[in-house]
């Protein structure tokens, strides 16, 4: 085809620009991917209704907490917007406030990284989100790929394999950076916010505490976020009780929570996959930047005396 040198020259060079961005985009999505896994952990100690109202009532007497988060995988809980310092960590296996790193503070490294480069550069990350879906139609429009042995042969059939994740990953990505969720907006009025003194016996009613993930305001209403079996359900919690809110499926399908198990393990492959296509891309590159000429073909292009 007439147009694939060129094809594969703009591949090259969009991977060159993008390369650094890239790489981390990469391997931040590649922490975060076990995240949903890591969460469906088991607690040392039951998370009960009367342990986390004893957190509260220890640590947030006058009831200012905004929200609280569990995380199974450092047996911690942490409630937001209480204590000097605007959160106190508490151990889910002694009940007492504790100060140490564990897994979540890596967790929330790699989001920061994800999301902003560590600093405020969400432009650049949506630049590059959109730079991989060009690098893939750039392949698409390359055709075929050729079942060789080589690195070159390797890196084209791993793309073609993996393509709808390739393409599906970065997609959904976007749609979380402008806000895409093809929820529709509600109609109604919404009720007033409940302390999280009454929301908590709410959500133990129906669910088991050891699978909740967090309860946040959004939107005006308090939001809990709890695993119903492997897949994580958002749940509006009102006076009447839980109502189930839309599944928001641009980010259920971009981080994974669609399913503990499978979401992560797909995330996981295409996040290694990527990892293998944008090292054996600037390998490939660097080979044929680098390598020495032939030196029968320089005395040939030499013009004899």
């Amino acid at each position: 085809m007439a147009l694939k040198p060129y094809w594969l020259r703009f591949h090259r060079w969009i991977t060159l620009v993008f390369a650094l961005p890239l790489i981390a985009l990469i391997l931040s999505g590649l922490v975060l991917s076990v995240e949903p896994l890591a969460q469906r952990t088991r607690p040392a100690a039951p998370v009960t209704e009367a342990s986390v109202l004893a957190a509260l009532a220890r640590f947030d007497p006058e009831g200012k907490a905004t929200g609280l988060s569990i995380r199974t995988y450092d047996q911690l809980m942490t409630l937001n917007g209480a204590g000097p310092d605007g959160a106190v960590d508490v151990s889910l296996r002694t009940g007492a406030e504790i100060d140490e790193p564990g897994w979540a503070d890596w967790f929330g490294t790699a989001r920061q990284l994800h999301e902003r480069l560590l600093l405020d550069l969400g432009w650049l990350v949506s630049a590059s989100t959109i730079a991989m879906l060009v690098l893939a139609a750039l392949g698409v429009l390359m055709g075929w790929p050729r079942l060789r042995n080589t690195l070159g042969g390797w890196h084209s059939v791993g793309a073609w394999l993996f393509l709808p994740l390739i393409v599906l990953s970065p997609l959904t990505g976007l749609a979380i950076a402008f806000g895409i969720s093809f929820i529709p907006a509600p109609g109604a009025a919404r009720a007033p916010r409940i302390p999280l003194v009454e929301a908590v016996p709410l959500v133990a009613r129906t669910h088991d505490l050891a699978g909740l993930t967090s309860m946040r305001v959004r939107g005006g209403r308090l939001l809990a976020r709890v695993y119903v079996g492997d897949r994580l359900a958002s749940f509006v919690v009102a006076q009447e009780g839980l109502q189930e809110a839309p599944t928001n499926w641009p980010r259920a399908l971009h981080e994974g929570n669609w399913h503990a198990l499978w979401g992560s393990g797909l995330n996981l492959a295409l996040s290694v996959v990527l990892a293998g296509l944008w090292g054996t891309g600037l390998v490939i590159w660097a080979k044929r930047r680098f390598r020495k000429r032939n030196p029968r073909r320089r005395a040939m292009a030499v013009p004899a005396e």
